[in-house]
């Protein structure tokens, strides 16, 4: 509808259908030709204006209200974005400065300069060192009261052990550590702390998001169609961003201004899902479906607040949400975003789902900026026949590396194919085939054992339920911490604990123990290992053959599939091992727990699997190295782990639970036990490969 159109009828405009005039072009023309001598016009230019056009002079008023209000609109938002780019200028040059200060040395003493902040940051100081105090009362009294004494009579610790879990380990895992230690005094004690977050978003700053949220979508629709210059193929095949034609394309201020400590990873990657497009967008947009797609990339999930909600719930939602982002090691730090994730159907059949970072630092007191931004990102989704789609997924951050990232995984992160678009698209394409097979009906060839479908879909669900602990478990976060054992050992080995308290899952101590290894061996050759010679890695079955009594595919891939293993070993009789394994092109798992006999029935007739309490979950997970060179296992006899061939990266984890009791004690005898198991299964998963021990 142009401007100032006025609908016809009178009084009775609602007891008849409503009719509408549109101006013509040439009416318009002469509307502008006014507007632009004499934007306000008063009643006898209206009335010699409105014969000149042949428009009714209400018409006439209302266009040049609408056109009033159009224009003001368009300075507006002209003025926010000059607004925008010198506060974004400023910010940088702020950067720059500070950057700049820390170099400068006092010309008499050589020191650096005391901030001008330090007053402040001292008073955030005090004020959160007497909230801590106020705590720490409240709970000594809490405990006093539950245990029946005085807190000061419980066991002393040392100032530094609060944070660490302080064992030494000598020789082959003894530790040489005294009393038990108490379970609150662990960082893993308290790895399910809440993030702090804004309870709702203002409505000042809704509109910001949204603008925020329609310029990422823009950028994103560009990035993911462009090809080169824009993105350059590497050697390996993936499609990494070229910075210079990025800043060229998308001019921003600042990108100039980038700081040395930040570290861009961009890729793009494209690949068909066996899953229909809606389906996708409902997965984007629900939480709970994102991670339980993306299990093994996704450690905690979260939507902050449904800032709009779209037609049918899609096209159109706008939504603020938090993850945090895990490499299945604990030696590769967690990378964590809040960010706007924005939905549009483009045309029919086509989607987009845009995400960008928002700062929400600012609402929370004492909080830091973040170290990772994740610029404008996310994948068209294009509906094809047969139930397909073709997903073209962009992976655009910004990282600040403030700590050193493991010699093990660096290649493997620096690269940008840790969380790059490729390794969700593999993913993606894994899951998507695992829940084909849920869904469907009739057995696959490769299934064994002769399951209903009512069975195999409750035995799917109980699986999945024991990948995502397995996953959860691996976090590296900084309420998740791990802490390396010493002594005699060479493998690594690391330890956390927490209690379990969900659904469906024994409640008590759980004691976690993981270490990463190299191994100058093809990641499809450690699968393989690891799926079917059981007998040579795995300790608790003492050499003896394990049998296949179930197996359900799910998936294309040969190895992927759940099965039920019965060890043949006395002590085992009255369990089953429910093991689920699974490989894409970018990485593998191998994940089994001991289930009794009696729940296998239950899951069986097809049975809710939600309540059946599976045993704290272990397993392995085995990733490239991220290397180009010569093959695995290849000429090269460097000293050096690494060399210059590339093999794959091995995850070994154990859970084990240590009591039932919720005021357990956390031994030495557990931790030297779970040493000497990991250490043991590395050492014959080595023997085994034909790898050095060393």
């Amino acid at each position: 509808m142009e401007f100032g159109e006025e609908p016809d009828g009178g009084s009775d405009r609602q007891k008849r259908k409503t009719r509408y005039h549109r101006h013509t072009p040439r009416q318009i023309q002469q509307l502008e030709s006014m507007f632009k001598e004499c934007p306000h016009p008063d009643e006898k230019q209206r009335m010699q204006l409105s014969r000149e056009v042949g428009l009714d002079p209400r018409q006439i008023k209302f266009w040049f209200q609408n056109r009033r209000t159009q224009m003001k609109a368009q300075h507006e938002r002209a003025d926010n974005c000059f607004l925008r780019a010198e506060n974004d200028k400023i910010r940088c040059e702020n950067i720059a400065m500070r950057e700049a200060l820390k170099n400068v040395m006092c010309p008499n003493c050589g020191a650096p300069p005391i901030s001008e902040d330090s007053y402040f940051d001292e008073q955030k100081l005090r004020m959160e060192n007497t909230r801590l105090k106020e705590e720490l009362d409240r709970v000594s009294g809490l405990t006093s009261k539950y245990l029946g004494r005085p807190i000061t009579q419980l066991p002393s610790i040392q100032p530094l052990s609060i944070s660490s879990l302080d064992l030494s380990v000598g020789g082959l895992g003894s530790p040489s550590v005294g009393p038990s230690l108490d379970l609150d005094l662990l960082t893993g004690g308290s790895s399910n702390m809440p993030f702090s977050f804004p309870t709702a978003i203002s409505d000042m700053e809704k509109p910001i998001m949204a603008e925020m949220a329609t310029v990422a979508m823009d950028e994103l629709v560009r990035l993911a169609q462009s090809e080169e210059p824009l993105w350059v193929k590497q050697s390996d095949g993936r499609e990494v961003l070229s910075l210079d034609a990025y800043d060229s394309l998308f001019p921003k201020p600042g990108n100039q201004f980038r700081a040395p400590d930040i570290r861009v990873e961009a890729t793009k990657d494209s690949a068909l899902v066996f899953m229909n497009a809606v389906s996708l967008v409902d997965m984007f947009l629900d939480s709970s479906k994102w991670i339980e797609f993306f299990p093994s990339i996704i450690s905690k999930t979260r939507t902050i607040d449904i800032l709009a909600n779209g037609m049918a719930g899609r096209s159109g939602s706008l939504l603020l949400m938090y993850e945090e982002l895990h490499v299945l090691s604990p030696v590769v730090p967690t990378r964590e975003f809040c960010f706007l994730r924005y939905c549009r159907q483009i045309e029919q059949g086509l989607w987009a789902i845009a995400d960008v970072s928002v700062d929400l630092s600012r609402e929370i007191q004492f909080s830091t900026p973040p170290s990772t931004r994740r610029l404008p990102s996310g994948c068209l989704i294009q509906e094809i026949p047969n139930g397909y789609s073709k997903i073209t997924w962009v992976e655009h951050m910004e990282i600040e590396d403030k700590a050193l990232v493991h010699l093990l995984y660096r290649e493997l992160v620096i690269s940008g194919a840790a969380f790059g678009a490729q390794r969700w698209l593999a993913t993606l394409q894994r899951t998507c085939e695992r829940f084909a097979c849920l869904m469907t009906v009739a057995n696959s060839p490769r299934d064994i054992g002769g399951v209903t479908p009512e069975g195999k879909r409750s035995m799917m669900k109980l699986s999945q339920k024991m990948v995502n602990n397995f996953c959860a478990s691996l976090s590296a976060s900084q309420m998740h911490r791990w802490t390396a054992l010493s002594g005699a050992s060479d493998e690594g080995v690391r330890v956390t604990v927490h209690r379990s308290s969900e659904p469906g899952q024994p409640s008590g101590v759980v004691l976690s123990a993981a270490t990463s290894i190299w191994l100058p061996v093809s990641c499809e050759r450690v699968f393989n290992f690891l799926k079917d010679e059981r007998s040579q890695w795995d300790v608790l079955s003492s050499g003896n053959s394990v049998q296949e009594v179930t197996s359900i595919a799910t998936g294309s891939h040969p190895g992927n599939c759940i099965s039920l293993l019965r060890g043949l070993n006395a002590s085992q009789n009255s369990m089953l091992i429910l093991q689920e394994s699974c490989a894409d092109a970018l990485g593998s798992l191998v994940i089994y727990s001991p289930i009794e006999f009696n729940y296998i029935d239950i899951v069986m007739s097809g049975q809710d699997p939600t309540n059946i309490p599976l045993q704290p979950s272990s397993g392995f997970t085995i990733l490239p190295d991220g290397r180009v060179g010569v093959p695995a296992g290849g000429a090269s006899t460097s000293s050096n782990p690494m060399g210059s061939s590339y093999g794959s990266l091995l995850t070994v984890a154990f859970q084990i639970l240590v009591s039932s009791l919720p005021s357990a004690k956390l031994n030495v005898e557990s931790v030297s036990t779970v040493n000497n198991l990991i250490s043991t299964t590395v050492q014959q998963i080595k023997a085994a490969l034909n790898c050095p021990s060393g």
